[in-house]
């Protein structure tokens, strides 16, 4: 969820900062806009991660360690546990449960739940392997998985979909889930690789723990031909041997987890290729469609100076979009990576313009995003996207606007849309820089924006009262 980390005296200093108004800067320049009260709607949640309504009342919220709370309604003060999976869900440092989504017609056509979390073991294992710890110096090899959940004549029935996003470091896991308009489910994956270093797989202990070729599990990993680490974010290019998830967009079927027949990789022999839709990022933590559109907008964590906003305008387009991690960053060649001589990097910047998909907006770590902001840098992590409806109760300036969230920054802004509809990065207003830990966005009753405060324990709502 943060950029590298997010240890348990983070969340004490957090929390600590938000009870006393100084996340994000001077609070004399995190004044809301006029109209504009931020209200806790929820709160006392233990690092909380997603939001989902329901549309007979009630709300789903998740919980890192792996549990699901239900509220009957917005005033409900004494949640339900839906579902404890924390004997499965890997709750270390960044990893744990981050996606859940309700799928069309829930709960009367469709009563099942999803979600997205590290598993606690790696695929193909037995959870819980490490218990929610690594004594290993964050080397432990686990994996992810996307479930989806029901009751069941009193008892919870998860049915596993994926378990693949094999994972060696504390950071990068899984991230998340979402209803395309055609009912197909999409689901992004962080590269699990090193969150602060250049990792081609020589990293881990053993080394290459993910056995990424060339070498077996254990083996020397070493340019020009290594291809583990982040470079798993470009598997899809080296159909030698079988590709993984990591640091890719998936589109499947929601009931098997399988590749729809209209996926524009449907065609190949290797199952995880068919599923693919766009790969090359990596820590798409969260994503949004945008409204009567088919189009994905990605949040893509950064690693040293950029973090961006990926547009994707058809999932079912080919060629298949490469976002070009870790070869680039930003807008441009990722200098690290560049100069560590790798294979995988040298023929994608020999090859022709457009094969790699620049961001549609992205921010340096060094600059604020709005002059004056007053949110905290140099640093950042984009960690939550919503898209305002064209009509609603929030003055005109922010019909059809990206709403983005930095939980580095404890910070929120608006993107405000071109008359085209198109999100207009000139045009960036900032809504609040005393967000906390914010790690999720969604336009929920009342056509407001709601947020998931991991740091404070609190679910809370961007109310416009005129």
């Amino acid at each position: 969820m943060s950029r590298t980390r997010l240890r348990a005296t983070a969340y004490v200093l957090a929390a600590f900062l938000v009870a006393t108004g100084t996340v994000g800067g001077d609070p004399a320049r995190a004044a809301l806009p006029p109209g504009f009260t931020d209200v806790v709607v929820f709160s006392g949640l233990t690092q909380p991660t997603k939001v989902a309504f329901s549309p007979d009342g009630r709300v789903f919220v998740a919980e890192k360690s792996g549990i699901i709370k239900v509220f009957d309604s917005l005033t409900d003060s004494t949640p339900i546990v839906f579902a404890d999976l924390r004997r499965q869900v890997y709750d270390y440092s960044d990893l744990g449960m981050v996606g859940l989504a309700l799928p069309p017609g829930f709960p009367t056509r469709n009563p099942w739940v999803y979600v997205s979390y590290t598993y606690d073991a790696p695929i193909g294992g037995t959870a819980p392997r490490y218990h929610d710890t690594c004594p290993a110096a964050n080397r432990c090899l686990a994996s992810a998985r996307v479930s989806r959940l029901v009751i069941s004549n009193g008892q919870l029935v998860e049915r596993v979909l994926l378990n693949d996003w094999c994972q060696q470091s504390n950071t990068h896991s899984i991230g998340d889930i979402v209803f395309a308009r055609d009912g197909t489910l999409l689901v992004a994956g962080g590269d699990g690789a090193s969150g602060n270093a250049v990792d081609y797989g020589q990293l881990g202990n053993p080394t290459n723990p993910c056995g990424d070729p060339p070498a077996p599990v254990g083996g020397v990993m070493t340019p020009p031909t290594a291809e583990g680490g982040a470079l798993r974010a470009q598997d899809v290019r080296t159909p030698a041997d079988p590709t993984g998830l990591s640091g890719t967009l998936i589109r499947v079927h929601p009931t098997t987890g399988r590749a729809p027949g209209d996926n524009p990789l449907a065609s190949s022999r290797d199952p995880n290729t068919r599923r693919i839709v766009a790969y090359g990022l990596r820590n798409p933590f969260r994503f949004v469609l945008r409204p009567g559109t088919g189009e994905v907008w990605l949040g893509d964590v950064g690693f040293r100076t950029w973090e961006e906003i990926d547009r994707l305008p058809n999932p079912l387009a080919s060629p298949v979009r490469n976002y070009g991690w870790p070869c680039y960053e930003g807008a441009g060649q990722q200098p690290n990576y560049r100069a560590a001589g790798l294979d995988l990097c040298r023929t994608l910047y020999a090859a022709p313009p457009g094969t790699v998909t620049a961001p549609y907006y992205a921010y340096q770590h060094s600059q604020a995003v709005v002059p004056g902001d007053g949110c905290h840098v140099p640093d950042g992590a984009i960690t939550a996207l919503a898209f305002y409806p064209a009509a609603g109760g929030y003055p005109t300036r922010y019909r059809r606007a990206l709403f983005f969230a930095d939980y580095e920054r404890g910070c929120i802004w608006a993107m405000r849309a071109r008359a085209n509809g198109l999100p207009n990065p000139a045009a960036i207003d900032l809504i609040t820089a005393n967000a906390g830990g914010p790690v999720d966005l969604v336009v929920g009753p009342g056509n407001e924006v709601y947020y998931v405060d991991l740091t404070g324990g609190t679910v809370r709502r961007l109310h416009f009262g005129g």
